[in-house]
């Protein structure tokens, strides 16, 4: 690393508890654990210096060591995977902390660098995600988020409603509007994960149910990079069973 290079570390926030699926990180993919496949292609990251697991659970936090990885405990009190990184980051000498949901065992590291690329040129720059393109059926699912932005790919708005709206009966006009939805993938500069806790609660979030509106409401820009990247989170047994037939077909 040179001394212009930013030094970035990636923290998975990982908890037991789930209502949808409770010990989701240690449910088996391919012989492994999620949280060690997520672990795993982190590390394969080319900007990233250090993975750590951020958990409030034990056996999470052994199963990581056990694997060779490193994993931190934190309180069992956090509202959010945001505010677990931030406990974390607050005893890391480091200018970049990435926020990567432990249910992406299929995570491709390529993104996890497009979206660190950005600070590299823009000093000002605090907070980072990505999108990439969405079909119709995501675009009328409130479980995906969508958002739209300026042309220097700033974020406008996240929403769990079409944006642009556009009727379903007009769909056949959806070649004449590009569709994104929100892949939820963070890179803070440290800096903001300290003032974090000070932002005042964003009445838009509350409404969306969104942590990301709270930052705009704040005033601080969010570039969202463009990265065709087809997210599969786990967040249900169903899920688990999909991303299992997609490893052993080999489309990962």
């Amino acid at each position: 690393m040179t001394k212009n290079e930013l030094k970035s570390v990636v923290i998975i926030p990982a908890r037991f508890q789930s209502t949808r699926f409770p010990g989701k990180p240690l449910a088996k993919i391919a012989q492994k654990t999620m949280i060690q496949h997520v672990y795993e292609r982190a590390s394969s990251a080319h900007r990233v210096t250090k993975v750590i697991v951020a958990t409030d659970d034990y056996r999470i936090a052994q199963t990581v060591r056990a694997f060779g990885g490193t994993a931190w405990m934190t309180a069992g009190t956090h509202r959010s995977g945001t505010e677990r990184v931030a406990e974390v980051s607050r005893n890391l000498q480091v200018d970049l902390v990435v926020n990567l949901q432990g249910d992406e065992p299929l995570i491709d590291p390529a993104c996890i660098d497009a979206a660190i690329q950005p600070f590299e040129s823009d000093s000002a720059l605090m907070i980072s995600t990505l999108k990439s393109s969405a079909n119709s059926q995501e675009l009328y699912d409130p479980n995906v988020v969508k958002v739209v932005t300026d042309q220097q790919g700033v974020a406008l708005y996240f929403s769990r409603s079409p944006i642009p709206y556009i009727p379903k009966s007009q769909m056949q006009r959806k070649e004449k509007v590009a569709f994104f939805k929100h892949i939820g993938l963070y890179v803070y500069r440290k800096e903001f994960l300290e003032i974090l806790p000070n932002l005042q609660y964003s009445g838009l979030e509350k409404v969306e149910d969104l942590e990301q509106l709270r930052f705009l409401e704040n005033g601080f820009r969010v570039k969202v990079v463009h990265h065709e990247y087809k997210s599969l989170a786990v967040d249900t047994p169903e899920d688990l069973v999909r991303v299992n037939e997609l490893i052993s077909e080999g489309e990962t």
